[in-house]
């Protein structure tokens, strides 16, 4: 937390430094002006101090100030450090306009004025964005009988993190989104809170998941999140609310097809007790059945197809959420967003419904998935 806390701070300085430039010294708007910037920075930090110690109004709104500040930082930093590699060509190959340069302190000023004007209209266009989710739709093939049943529809969603920012409207949305379809299955791929418990209590945000309706059931898994807040509580509180957890298990539903489910991968981080591994969870598991896995974080995709499963539902990534992170996704996991299939099973990682620290979304929309999956025709064995 230290070290997180350290390079928050450096980079605001960064930032800081950069912008104050553009105040004539002394003058009485620049002292307002540092007071501003460092009670909004402050702010980030006061929130996650006080979110648990002292929840009320104004801590959340401590929250959103601070998480929308956190955009605000990225592309703050972003276009200083684009005005930097500027300025220090500028200074060897002397390309800028002489006007420019002649009076130095009136550029600085139409820059800080046209940086803040951008970065206000790009984190607006993020926070517009992340309020709109869509549904997509896929259609599948599973190369295996459904013993009675032809097709199943599964409605899903990951990464929700209800709490301070996703809060009992966004959730009604949700479970009309979900319900829409009249699916047979709703999954919930982990994140379904956001580390802290009490904000979702105290808006009475379950009340909402109540409205969740389903011909089969309502399925979840614990993400990192329910362990960053305590995994037991939040469990609890889902279960009580009409959504069974599935926890390290697998279970055959309607004696039709298997839906496991496993702990999140960071368990061990935050209770200090290994998950099973996949092989346990399916070592009982009939494979002539179809087998859905949830596993929050798609790492080692290759496991599940090497151990026959048909279709694993993952999230955690958000594709990044914000660009430029998704770049760094990409680079992480194998799949960031989106279907692949390995041999005969499919795999799909969505992106997420909800956001996670700033209420912004650039690069890709939240989203719903509604998965159409048609088994293979029982008289057909080929």
């Amino acid at each position: 937390m230290t070290f997180v806390v350290a390079v928050y701070t450096l980079v605001n300085y960064y930032i800081f430094i950069r912008a104050i430039q553009a105040f004539p010294p002394g003058s009485v708007i620049r002292i307002w002006f540092a007071a501003a910037f460092w009670l909004l920075v402050s702010a980030f930090v006061l929130a996650r101090i006080l979110e648990r110690a002292y929840p009320c109004h104004f801590t959340e709104a401590l929250t959103w100030i601070g998480n929308f500040w956190l955009a605000f930082m990225l592309f703050f930093s972003i276009a200083v450090m684009m005005l930097d590699i500027i300025r220090f060509f500028e200074h060897f190959l002397h390309f800028l306009p002489g006007a420019w340069m002649d009076n130095y302190l009136l550029t600085k000023q139409v820059t800080f004025i046209v940086i803040v004007i951008l970065v206000s209209i790009t984190v607006t266009a993020g926070y517009i964005n992340a309020r709109n989710p869509r549904v997509k739709e896929l259609f599948l093939e599973i190369n295996k009988p459904g013993h009675g049943r032809s097709e199943l529809t599964i409605a899903m969603a990951s990464d929700i993190h209800l709490g301070s920012i996703i809060r009992k409207a966004k959730a009604r949305e949700l479970v009309k989104m979900l319900n829409a379809p009249k699916p047979d299955l709703i999954l919930f791929a982990g994140d379904i809170v956001d580390e802290d418990l009490a904000p979702v209590i105290r808006d009475n945000i379950g009340e909402a998941l109540c409205g969740l309706k389903a011909g089969i059931g309502i399925f979840a898994i614990t993400g990192n999140h329910e362990y960053i807040g305590g995994a037991g509580p939040a469990v609890d509180y889902l279960e009580k609310h009409g959504i069974r957890m599935l926890r390290d298990t697998a279970i055959l539903v309607n004696d039709q097809f298997y839906i496991a489910g496993r702990e999140d991968r960071d368990k061990p981080r935050f209770s200090g007790k290994p998950r099973k591994e996949l092989s346990e969870i399916m070592k009982d598991v009939d494979l002539s059945y179809p087998v859905i896995l949830m596993d929050h974080q798609p790492f080692n995709l290759g496991t599940a197809a090497s151990l026959g499963v048909d279709l694993q539902l993952s999230g955690h990534t958000h594709n990044g959420q914000i660009w430029p992170f998704n770049y760094i996704t990409r680079a992480i996991y194998e799949l960031s967003w989106g279907y692949k299939k390995i041999g005969n099973t499919h795999f799909y990682v969505s992106c997420g419904y909800g956001t996670w620290g700033p209420p912004v979304r650039l690069g890709n929309r939240p989203e719903v998935v509604i998965f159409h999956l048609r088994f293979r025709n029982e008289q057909n064995k080929s």
